[in-house]
């Protein structure tokens, strides 16, 4: 099969479109063709090594935890899915080697839902590991309820864009920190858009002078700061990007696979609530283009490798 592999860390010089034996198929798993994987930015620190400390790797490595695509096998312990059916998976597993860039993945049943219909292969690519960031941070870890008012930091990136649209589907009022280029797109989303940066607890209580109930930062930097003058009870603060949450009595977010988790989101998805702003897509031979394009942090949506 033809995969993206790294066998060893470094830039995009260290990518490589290659030809790589066809994954074996344990019994708790299935044989996924896949038709589209998620770009996002835990890929390219990966393959720079700055996971390192945290994650066992083997090399060659296949890079990617994103997939959607079709069942080809299963084995023989699966009775959740069958060949033909399609699929969504965050496809982490206990040790990284065996990821998504690629034609054929195996996937632990834990790690797969069935692909909502109403997205098309690329938005169903890109959902799986940041909807479960913004569905873990939003719904386990700060817990909101309907008529409460939620701060998301960086809502209009890729986590962001997805955290916004399940926070109002739960019944919240989002206010959501952005360049000012993004507020249109917010606003379209039924966000309170406020530009980031020195002064945002002040533009926050112009718009909640009690300020708010929850805040999830996506982004890192002051977000932390900035929430915990905002937020009276800081167990309801989630960072994805600064450990030092806990420290305050928040929560630091590890996305999980999980796969009932993964089928809430893709029945939002088929209930119109929730759809998956693509900002971009390249063949799975561009990888190491769409990695740097990620990169940049600029990106308004998913980048999605597409799998012939």
């Amino acid at each position: 099969m033809k995969a993206i592999a790294i066998r060893r860390y470094g830039g995009p010089e260290v990518v490589e479109y290659t030809e790589l034996p066809d994954p074996k198929v344990a019994p708790d798993s299935v044989l996924v063709r896949v038709k589209a994987a998620g770009v996002n930015p835990v890929d390219w620190k990966i393959r720079e090594g700055y996971l390192d400390g945290m994650l066992d790797v083997h090399f060659p490595l296949i890079m990617g935890w994103d997939l959607a695509g079709v069942v080809q096998a299963v084995g023989g312990a699966v009775t959740e899915f069958k060949p033909g059916d399609e699929v969504i998976g965050y496809v982490r597993k206990d040790w990284v080697e065996y990821g998504t860039y690629a034609e054929l993945v195996s996937a632990p049943v834990r790690t797969l839902a069935r692909k909502p219909a109403a997205l098309d292969w690329a938005q169903a690519g890109g959902l799986p590991l940041a909807g479960l960031t913004a569905y873990q941070c939003l719904v386990k870890a700060v817990r909101v309820r309907p008529g409460e008012t939620v701060l998301i930091h960086a809502a209009a990136g890729g986590v962001g864009s997805l955290a916004v649209q399940i926070a109002k589907a739960l019944g919240a009022r989002v206010i959501g920190t952005s360049s000012e280029r993004n507020h249109a797109y917010l606003r379209s989303l039924g966000v309170e858009p406020v530009v980031y940066g020195e002064g945002l607890a002040d533009r926050v209580r112009a718009l909640a002078p009690d300020g708010v109930d929850a805040a999830i930062d996506l982004v890192g930097g002051a977000a932390v700061a900035v929430s915990l003058e905002l937020v009276a009870d800081p167990g309801r603060i989630a960072s994805i990007a600064d450990y030092g949450v806990v420290a305050h009595g928040g929560r630091y977010v590890f996305v999980r696979p999980d796969a009932a988790d993964l089928t809430e989101l893709a029945a939002l998805a088929d209930e119109g609530k929730l759809t998956v702003p693509v900002a971009s897509t390249f063949p799975l031979a561009q990888a190491a283009s769409a990695q740097a394009l990620n990169a940049e942090g600029r990106t308004r949506g998913k980048i999605v490798l597409l799998v012939d």
